[in-house]
């Protein structure tokens, strides 16, 4: 019996590594003969790095940046050497996860310090970019981004702008000379876990706004800067990005990662997929474990389990998809390669106490599928 563990991580209570050593375990302690095959994933979100240097052995860096506030900060990133590609997982730098709630202000917070870590890889001599969106506590499009890489952005009486997307209502110059002369020649691949473009009722800002604390009026402030960005952006490069899908992720660096950097946007579990060599392991498998914290309709947007189910569908391998919740919406899952669906929680809990017992209630739920696993094999 060969079974894959696939997870992504439980957001607050364990990075996808952990999720995958959890469920190993509770399927060991029922059946410890089975042939069991770790291997953590990410669709582009907080963790994906994990996910990368886990599978492909890339050397994990650090950076000193800036964080989405303008604070000093310090950030991991992933190098392989002998292929000169970089790992950088936006979040690393600009994540929401480190700001508290109260310091959460999708007005003013900034990309800077992932364009600083990406003049980390180019120092470093990367000609290959894997640059991971999802997590940000940033609505800038990108902006900061480009200043940290050389760009100007000037507003009618030639000075710079300050940090955050709202600023960017006042630009008056996109001045791209500055540019890191190294991009040019720098592939890049950007993990998405959305498909929404980058304005409008579906954009980042009315979207992803709220979570990063906009009010609707900020939303609405945002938007405009957003539109008024891209059309500097447009004018310039003679190309208009704004409705591609995925332009929207991560406050528009979706956006930014194609416009300024010619970057191909693909699914983030996709690109993860390709990355770790996911269809070689699903080979022969008997069946595939996935999971995350919630499993709802919007995870048919591009989200691990999904996309995991999908390409084991496509193998004709079945999945299991053990979430922290079943939102709603969740049957649609059915639909696209599911076999099984199940929530973690084995009575009433609060959030606290949920994520407090991930690891357990992963262990269990998967004590459990092994145990109908073997009785059935035994049967046959």
């Amino acid at each position: 019996m060969k079974i894959v563990i696939a997870p992504d991580s439980y957001k607050d209570a364990l990075s996808a590594r952990e999720a995958a050593a959890a469920v190993a375990r509770g399927i060991a302690r029922e059946w410890p003969e089975a042939s069991l095959h770790e291997c953590p994933m990410g669709d582009g979100g907080e963790g994906t790095l994990e996910a990368l240097l886990a599978a492909t052995g890339a050397e994990r860096r650090r950076a000193r940046v800036q964080d989405a506030l303008g604070r000093p900060a310090e950030a991991h990133w992933g190098w392989l050497a002998a292929s000169h590609t970089a790992f950088i997982e936006l979040a690393e730098a600009s994540g929401l996860q480190a700001l508290t709630r109260d310091e959460r202000t999708a007005l003013h917070s900034t990309t800077h310090g992932v364009g600083e870590l990406i003049l980390a890889a180019l120092d470093a001599g990367a000609r290959h970019l894997v640059l991971t969106l999802g997590g940000s506590a940033t609505n800038d499009a990108g902006a900061g981004m480009l200043v940290a890489l050389g760009a100007r952005l000037l507003d009618g009486d030639g000075q710079p702008l300050p940090a955050g997307g709202a600023a960017l209502a006042e630009l008056a110059t996109l001045d791209l000379d500055g540019l890191d002369p190294r991009l040019a020649s720098l592939t890049v691949q950007t993990a998405v876990d959305v498909d929404n473009p980058l304005l409008g009722s579906h954009g980042a800002s009315a979207i992803f706004g709220p979570q990063k604390g906009a009010s609707d009026a900020d939303v609405e402030r945002l938007d405009a800067a957003l539109a008024h960005f891209a059309d500097h952006a447009a004018q310039i490069l003679g190309e208009d990005h704004r409705e591609l899908p995925g332009a929207g992720a991560a406050g528009g660096m979706g956006f930014a990662a194609r416009a300024f950097l010619a970057a191909e946007l693909r699914p983030g579990i996709e690109l993860v997929m390709a990355q770790v060599g996911f269809d070689a392991l699903l080979a022969g498998a008997d069946w595939v474990i996935t999971g995350e914290g919630q499993l709802d309709g919007q995870s048919l947007s591009g989200k691990t389990p999904i996309g995991i189910a999908r390409r084991a569908q496509q193998a004709g391998v079945p999945s299991v998809v053990l979430a922290g919740r079943l939102g709603d919406g969740w049957q649609a899952a059915f639909d696209h390669g599911v076999t099984a669906a199940f929530a973690l929680a084995d009575g009433p809990l609060t959030l606290d106490a949920a994520l407090d017992r991930c690891a357990a209630l992963l262990e269990d739920n998967a004590r459990s599928l092994a145990r109908v696993w073997r009785a059935e094999r035994e049967r046959a």
